[in-house]
């Protein structure tokens, strides 16, 4: 019974004599603040922009021609009218697949923009890691609860090696991309 307990304890010791370190970081703060992240939002919204303005090109030419096929089509003969719907249905397919492709297309560039950003981010959380001997690193965005007192910070450290400007926080940022999307919604 005495060598049971020995070895318990004995095993527990390698628990007990070593501090354990824990980190934790706002991944989301480091990404969406960081340089890059400003630069892939703007070329996301020229390309946005982009698409928008064609499909609207797209649903002009249809709504135009299909005034026209209301006002005239009665005075048409069948195989002008045939003609005309055949070509209105032709133009609405288009708009849809369109629509289909593009949203693939700025999907797929997001995420080829954004991809380098989360490797950067994630190597300097790495690296921090590292460094500071940590054993664990949580994301503060997945953790329901963080004890502040038992767990380090990493992110303002990170900010720097990031050279993300003590000035930028996430609402600032926000309330800067609601005030965009509501000047483009004006605009429309």
């Amino acid at each position: 019974m005495k060598k049971i307990i020995l070895i318990a304890a004995m095993a527990s010791l390698p628990f007990c004599g070593f501090a354990q370190k824990f980190a934790h970081v706002y991944s989301q703060e480091l990404i969406q603040l960081s340089p890059e992240a400003y630069q892939a939002r703007e070329t996301m919204e020229a390309s946005e922009k982009d698409a928008r303005e064609t499909y609207m090109t797209m649903v002009d030419e249809f709504n135009a021609k299909f005034k026209t096929y209301q006002e005239k089509g009665s005075t048409w003969t069948q195989a002008v009218r045939e003609t005309k719907e055949k070509e209105l249905t032709d133009i609405q397919q288009r708009v849809q697949e369109f629509q289909q492709v593009i949203q693939n297309e700025l999907a797929q560039q997001e995420q080829a923009l954004y991809a380098p950003i989360y490797e950067k981010v994630n190597n300097t959380i790495v690296e921090l890691a590292k460094k500071g001997g940590y054993i664990y690193v949580f994301d503060k965005s997945s953790i329901l609860y963080i004890d502040e007192a038992q767990s380090t910070d990493l992110t303002p450290e990170a900010r720097k090696m990031l050279n993300i400007s003590d000035e930028l926080t996430l609402e600032a940022l926000q309330a800067e991309l609601k005030a965009k999307q509501d000047s483009q919604a004006a605009q429309q």
